[in-house]
């Protein structure tokens, strides 16, 4: 089931997806170009929320064919301890599951250009991407935006993707030294990837929602390596 909506640049769609348990609903974003390399985007754990589409939208200005899975299938919130009960209530293997549909779906679009895909993850959704890399071998590039979820291992000798780590100095998630123990867990899996972190900054500086975190002069710096990063290794 789809239903579509349309601007002078992009073209936005709903889709509802068929997975384990039931089905869930998604935001599919398209460029004015009708086609490009497809971007599975993953909410934090507010949910898919506004701030989220709005990236599939600004990846659609891009060139890219962006798909947001709703995770939570259908709730969101705005209150840090519901988002916090929502993050640790996420059941994983049906989270994967959903992941994998996602994947399907976004790839048998016919405005999705080539068999490989980027994945982008911010918060909750960092680590949801990293996790995707090691499920789906379509997924050949992975952005790791300041990645966190307690009870989401890794199998990174999975990972065939190159990854980028976009993380904030000030932190009160990810501390430097989670960063480095990440960076060493790609490295000894052999998985390509570039970890870098922003100066002066607090976790979730790329969300322009959140204007007590946003930083819009390093969001704009790590937005042109993001857009460098995926622009090399899917187009």
């Amino acid at each position: 089931m789809a239903s579509e909506s349309g601007s002078s640049s992009t073209t936005q769609r709903a889709l509802e997806i068929e997975s384990e348990g039931g089905s869930f609903d998604a935001y599919l974003a398209i460029p004015a170009t009708g086609s490009g390399p497809g971007i599975i985007v993953l909410q934090e754990w507010w949910g898919l929320v506004p701030q989220i589409r709005d990236v599939c939208d600004r990846f659609a200005r891009a060139g890219f064919v962006a798909l947001a899975p709703d995770l939570y299938r259908g709730e969101s919130t705005t209150d840090p301890d519901e988002a916090a009960r929502l993050m640790m209530e996420l059941e994983i293997e049906r989270a994967s599951q959903d992941l994998v549909r996602a994947a399907h779906t976004l790839r048998n679009q016919p405005e999705t250009e080539g068999a490989r895909i980027g994945c982008i993850g911010f918060c909750m959704g960092g680590q949801l991407a990293l996790h995707s890399a090691c499920l789906i071998e379509e997924i050949a590039a992975v952005v790791d935006c300041y990645g966190v979820h307690p009870n989401v291992s890794l199998d990174l000798e999975k990972c065939r993707a190159k990854v980028l780590g976009v993380f904030a100095e000030n932190d009160d998630f990810i501390s430097s030294a989670d960063v480095r123990v990440l960076s060493d867990a790609l490295e000894g899996a052999g998985v390509d990837a570039k970890l870098r972190t922003y100066v002066g900054v607090q976790h979730a500086f790329l969300n322009e929602a959140r204007p007590e975190v946003f930083d819009a002069d390093t969001a704009a710096e790590a937005w042109r390596d993001i857009d460098q990063f995926l622009g090399a290794e899917l187009r």
